[in-house]
Order: C-alpha cells, then structure tokens, then sequence
C-alpha cells in the first residue's frame, strides 16, 4: 500500500491544476491513463469563457448560460463559477499560459450562444496549449508522483472494508506496463476523469473518455445526475481519416456559414440567431436536415473571410484539413455532429464534495449545476479550474484524516482471460447501439431497446470481471456499460424535452425545471473486490 495525502485521478486541466495548487502543502499522487497531456482538456479548440471585456458583464454572462442549459442550471453554480472567471483565467496566465493577443490586449473571440466576445484563446488550439504549459510545470514539481499509464479499477469506500462508512479512502489502480494492481490509499481523493463520449460510436473526444469517474463513484454509493444530457458537438469534420477532428465552434464564431450540399443555408430556418445558436439546436438542425435530404454530411464555410485571416485565427484546423485534401481558404468543410460532452456527472456542491466524506470532483465527470440542460459553448475548461481551486481549497481546510491500513487487491480467485474477443465485441455493439438509440433524437421505444442490450451486456461484463484477471480494455468496457446504464435511466426518467434531450415522445418542454437523480441499489455479492 502506498498512503499520499491527496489522489488525483485525471490529469486533464481540472486534475493538473489541483495537483499544482496542492503540491507545495501535501503529498499528492496524480493517476493518469496514459501520458499526461493525452485527456480531453488537450483536444479543446476554442478557449475559455470568462468576463474579461469593460462591454461585458457577469450578469450577461450568466443570462447567457441559463438560457442555453434551458433554465435547468443551478443559479448559485452558475453564478459562482461566472464570478471566478477573471481570477481563474489569470491564474492560467500566471502559470505562462500564451493567451492570442491584438492590439488592444487580449484577443477574444465569440462563440454559439454567447451575446458578447468574451473566449479567451490560445489561436485554435487553447487545450493544447494548457495542457502543454501545466504538464511542463507537473513533471517538474518534486512533490507530485505522476503514475503514467495506470488506470483506476475502482474506490476504496467504508462500504468495500465493511465498516459501512460513506467515506473514500483511496482506489485500487492498474499498472499498465506490467499487470500489477496498486493501492493507493489518501485522505482526500479527487475525481477530474472527464466524461464518457466513448460511449458513443462518433466522438470528438479522445479514448480516454469512457466515463471511468462516473462509474467509480456510482458503484461506491453517490448519486449520478442529469446523464441523459449528452451533447452533440454539431461540427465534426467528416473524412474517412480524420478520426473525429473537431471544427471548432469558434469558425461559427467568427462567421462561419452552414451550407447543404447545393450551397443553400439551412439554419435561419431552424432558428433566428442561425449559425449563433446553442449546440443542440444546431446538432438537431443538422441532424434533421441530414436524415431529411438522406446526405452524409453538410459543409461549414469559412472561406469568405478570406486566406489572411483563416490562417490566422484557425492555423490548426487549416493545417488539419489541408493535410486531408481541403483547403479551408477556398472551399467549405465537411461537418456532421459528434457526441462531445457530458453535462450530467457526480453531483457536486460548491466545494467539489460529493456523497463521500474525501472524495471530490471537478471537470466533466461533475454534475455541478453549472451547464444545466446544455453546456454553453467554452464553459467547460472554466468549470474545471474553478471546481479544482474550490476543491483544493476544502481539502486543505480539513483536519488529517487517519488513514487505516487497506486490503490488498485479491487475484486468487481468477485466472487469465479465455477470450478477449469478447471485450472487443461488447464494446462494438454498445457503441454502435447507444448511437442508432440514444442519439440526438430519442423515443421511448429505442431506449426501451437500449436498455434490454445493455441489460444483457451487463451481466455478460459482470461475469467476465468476477473470473478474470483485469485489463485496461475491460476496466473501460465495464464502466462504458455503467454510464450507458445511467445515460438510458436518466433519459427514461425525463419525459419531456429540454436542452440535449430530445424525444420524439415528448416533444414538449414542461414548466417545472427538475433533475433526474439516481442513485445505487444495494451492491450485490460478487467474487471481487479485494479481501485480506
């Protein structure tokens, strides 16, 4: 056993940030799947959506946010985060992050849903370029262990030792590189493992996402929120080679124009601020006019702004696409929508708590308040530094928690795997259902289906895990098939239509604003986790 004061588990923006904001106090352990600057924070084009602009206002921003989360967002979430924007921007910069700049300082950009400039960004790459700076500074602070290639099985609860205790004591995590199972014991232990759009068979995020923090904290008894909210980035770039490139909402921004096949707009039809509307209304616009016309994809033209520019506030995606044969300065780019955020999560306070005493939570794996219905465009990586501080600063407020002595992971009683084929096929046909039923546009008969598949899949998983030895593929699969679970529940629950959620049986919006919350049944008897 290896005892730290704090475990990370993430080492996106939310992760990164709270290790550096904690290691000059305490001992801390950051896990993180594979390298540490491959999460999903790294992949965000567009920028961060702060109140930096004398034009601007809190109160616009928050407007703003409350009318693309469908006013299901928690006020005092919302207005929390909004309040930190400043402080939580120039914290990034304090850390050297190289924000664009113009001639009147910082450039800002606008995005869908957002009635003034206020993205800050680093050119068309602003996660990169976050994520670059932190990891630097990460792998050189003496006092953070990074565990690279590891990937956390699953929470060391009171309810795991039996003495019942809603409190998190550390997590079991697997080493990659050689099999061998850790345990990590800590005082306090912060979830920032992002969201789960692997779920999905077309994401714009990385593989890392599959809802591995989620899943953890549900199975160890708290309460999950809002799953059912799953938006559809609108603009993916269509290319048998471009593995989910994300085109950013800022080429939208920046007077972008959605075009049909023939060269027509589509989206002042759908909605008055056109091209400027919220995400689901524009995923659900292309969605409609795709199955409508029966086309593959729609075009997305930058083209009129002409090379000078292009190139300078869209290097990447430029680059990007020339690299695949399209040239983004003279002809318009192919897009279809994408799973690309998960609004609902662990639910959270104001401090990043969760249900358990020493677990918290920031970033996309969180159910804050903050993106209601809908994430408004750049509020992601915001949350994500705001909830870390709020999180560390919890975390040093406590007194030391003793730290008792954990069980080992027990593997005598499984042997290696017979088929790994079987792996590979669930996580296939999960994918590939989770799109065709709980996709952009739902209807009770499609999640009714969804959720007999995975029923089975379930049970398929669950044996599988109780008889052989874990792997990453399969510590994956099993939360994928949880956050499936969670993501159907939650969209049965809901009968209306609201944000991200769309049926056709429910076409309606209603006029009381609730959640849906879920949370565990009784854990069942199985042949794992560990024992002395």
């Amino acid at each position: 056993m290896q005892k730290f004061d704090v475990l990370i588990i993430g080492s996106g923006l939310a992760g990164q940030s709270a290790a550096l904001r904690l290691a000059d106090h305490c001992r801390v352990v950051l896990v993180s799947k594979r390298s540490l600057d491959d999460s999903a924070s790294g992949w965000a084009q567009g920028g961060i959506a702060a109140v930096l602009d004398s034009r601007d206002s809190i109160e616009a921003h928050i407007q703003d946010t409350l009318i693309a989360g469908a006013w299901l967002n928690d006020p005092p979430a919302t207005r929390f985060v909004v309040e930190n924007g400043r402080r939580a921007i120039q914290w990034l910069i304090d850390q050297g992050v190289p924000f664009t700049r113009d001639e009147t300082g910082y450039h800002l950009t606008r995005e869908g849903g957002h009635s003034a400039r206020r993205v800050i960004h680093v050119a068309d790459a602003t996660g990169q370029a976050v994520q670059e700076t932190l990891t630097r500074k990460v792998r050189a602070h003496p006092r953070i262990t990074v565990l690279e290639n590891h990937i956390a099985i699953d929470l060391i609860s009171g309810d795991k030792l039996g003495t019942g205790e809603a409190r998190c004591y550390g997590a079991y995590v697997l080493d990659n590189h050689n099999g061998e199972v850790l345990t990590l014991s800590a005082s306090n232990t912060l979830i920032a493992t992002g969201g789960a759009g692997k779920v999905y068979l077309y994401t714009t995020n990385p593989d890392t996402s599959t809802g591995d923090g989620i899943a953890m904290a549900f199975r160890a008894g708290c309460r999950v929120s809002n799953m059912e909210f799953i938006q559809f980035h609108p603009t993916c770039l269509y290319h048998p080679q471009a593995k989910s490139f994300l085109i950013s909402e800022a080429v939208r921004g920046e007077g972008g124009l959605l075009l049909l096949p023939d060269g027509t707009r589509f989206m002042p039809q759908h909605d008055e601020r056109g091209e400027l509307a919220p995400r689901d209304i524009v995923a659900r616009a292309i969605d409609f006019e795709m199955k409508k016309r029966g086309v593959d994809c729609v075009f997305l033209d930058i083209s009129h702004k002409g090379e000078g520019f292009i190139r300078t506030h869209f290097p990447n995606i430029h680059a990007r696409c020339l690299e695949l044969g399209i040239d983004i300065t003279r002809e318009p780019i192919p897009v279809v929508p994408a799973a690309h955020y998960t609004c609902g999560g662990i639910i959270s306070d104001l401090k990043g708590r969760t249900d358990l005493a020493g677990l918290y939570v920031a970033g996309e794996a969180s159910c804050t308040g903050l993106h209601g219905a809908n994430r408004l465009a750049s509020n992601s990586l915001l949350e994500c530094i705001v909830f870390s501080e709020a999180a560390v600063a919890d975390m040093l407020s406590q007194p030391s928690q003793p730290q008792p002595d954990l069980p080992q992971w027990d593997e005598s009683r499984v042997t290696d795997a017979d088929e790994e084929v079987v792996i590979s096929h669930n996580w296939d046909e999960l994918r590939r259902f989770m799109w065709d039923y709980v996709g952009i546009v739902r209807t009770t008969k499609r999640l009714k289906r969804a959720q007999h598949r995975i029923a089975l899949l379930m049970r398929e998983i669950d044996e599988f895990y109780a008889n052989f030895k874990v792997s990453h593929d399969l510590i994956e699969l099993r939360n994928l098939v949880v956050t499936a679970d969670l993501i159907v529940r939650c969209a049965m629950m809901r009968r209306e239509s609201r944000g991200l959620h769309y049926s056709l049986d429910y076409p309606t919006l209603k006029k009381t604003a609730r959640n849906t919350v879920i949370k565990r049944r009784q854990p069942r008897r199985r042949k794992r986790p560990a024992s002395t």
